[in-house]
Parts: C-alpha cells; structure tokens; sequence
C-alpha cells in the first residue's frame, strides 16, 4: 500500500516545486497571477494600496493632530514637551537655586501652549496633502519602514506647516508675554563660556518644536496601524496592513 502511495505523492510533490521554481525564475515568462498569494501586498491593486496609504494618512493625521492640540497635548506628553531652550539649559539648575523655578516653570507652560493653540492648524494641511499622494509614491513606502509614509509626509509639509502655525504661536507668544520672559530668564543666566552669544528667535524655536513633536505623533500613529491590528479601525487599512 505504501509502494501505490508514494507513486502517486512523490510525483505530484515535484511537479508542485517544480511550478514554485519556474514563477520565481527571472528568465522564465511570468504566468499572470501565478505565485500571487491572494491577500498579500503583491494581489492588491495599485489603486488598493493607494487607498489604503491615504486611508492610513487620514487617520493618523486626524488621531495625531487632536492629541497636540488639546490642553497639555504638548505640555503634558513627556515625548514632545517643549523644554528650555538649548541656551537656558546648562544654567537651569542655577537659576532655580536663585528663585527663577517658578518663571522658568511659567515659561516652559507658555511655549507649550503656544503650540498646542497652533496645532489645528495642520488638519487643513494634511488633508491637502493626503489627496496629493500618488500611486507611485505609495508603492514606495507601502513596503518601507515603520515611520516611512512619515517621513515622506513630512518632506512634503513642513514648510507650509511652518508658516501656517508661526502666526499662532506669535500670538500665543506675546499674549502670554513669553519672549518677555525669555528675556528676563535669559538676563539673569550666569554668562558661561561655552554658552552661545547668538540671540535666539523663541518664535522659530517653539515653531520648529511644535512640528517635531507633531511628526513624532504621527509616526507612533503610523507604528500602530503597521503593527497594531487593532488599530486598523477600517477594513481598507486591515486589507493593505494585513497584507505585508
């Protein structure tokens, strides 16, 4: 029984590894369809993966974008909260020995809610964006890194970001007095020798750190949908996601 049995196993198993070697050779004609295993990126349509890529965008975006902007987004997330700045932060433990912990305190809160009063600005942006995406660019980043549709986002919206939120952050800035108080900060620092000269653009600084921590949030959001299923809140994304 076994001898009748293995006549037919044996062949039909060669003949199967035989099909898999002549799809995957380069010089052998690709048979359509051949090798596509239903479900996985390559059986997805570019149309598909363009979809999802922009699907995965708006919600990232949109989950990124509420999470800054509400009270404490910023302030309260340890991941992006806006610190003193570079030049303030080596004297940091002297000026609060002198009894400037509280203004430094007030004016680390202030920067912090001058980006999130500037961060709804990003919504109308990024949904502009989103619909720019191409097929071509989405093939591209469906099979890159954890934050690669990030980082293209990024290459394509920091500079409108920049301008759209400077405007906030300025107002922000001056009705909470908080280039005053760098000043005032900045006057009573202990002028060390490796401190920079320079004058700082606070504006530009807490400009640039409300964009950094934007990104960082939407990079985890895109974390979660690469390797989250649960995340996958539409059946597009667990389609596109769930293939690769």
């Amino acid at each position: 029984m076994t001898h009748r049995i293995s006549r037919f196993v044996i062949p039909a198993f060669l003949f199967s590894v035989g099909i898999q070697l002549y799809a995957q050779s380069p010089q052998m004609p690709q048979i359509p369809g051949l090798g596509k295993i239903p479900g996985t990126a390559s059986s997805l349509s570019d149309t598909q993966i363009a979809s999802g890529l922009k699907e995965a965008l708006s919600v990232g975006t949109q989950k990124a974008v509420k999470e800054v902007a509400k009270p404490g987004g910023y302030l309260n997330n340890n991941a992006i909260k806006i610190l003193l700045p570079p030049s303030l932060r080596p004297v940091e433990t002297a000026l609060r020995a002198v009894g400037q912990g509280p203004k430094i305190d007030d004016f680390v809160a202030s920067m912090n809610h001058a980006a999130e009063a500037a961060a709804p600005e990003a919504a109308g942006i990024f949904g502009d964006a989103v619909k720019q995406m191409t097929i071509e660019d989405a093939r591209k980043l469906l099979n890159g890194g954890n934050t690669s549709i990030t980082d293209y986002f990024k290459s394509k919206t920091s500079a409108q970001l920049a301008t759209a939120f400077r405007p906030h952050v300025e107002a922000a800035m001056s009705a909470n007095g908080v280039s005053q108080k760098y000043e005032a900060l900045a006057g009573k620092a202990p002028q060390l020798p490796f401190m920079s000269s320079s004058k700082l653009d606070i504006n530009t600084y807490v400009v640039n750190k409300a964009l950094d921590g934007l990104f960082y949030m939407l990079g985890q959001q895109e974390k979660q949908i690469r390797t989250n299923p649960a995340a996958r809140s539409t059946d597009l994304l667990k389609k596109v996601f769930g293939s690769l």
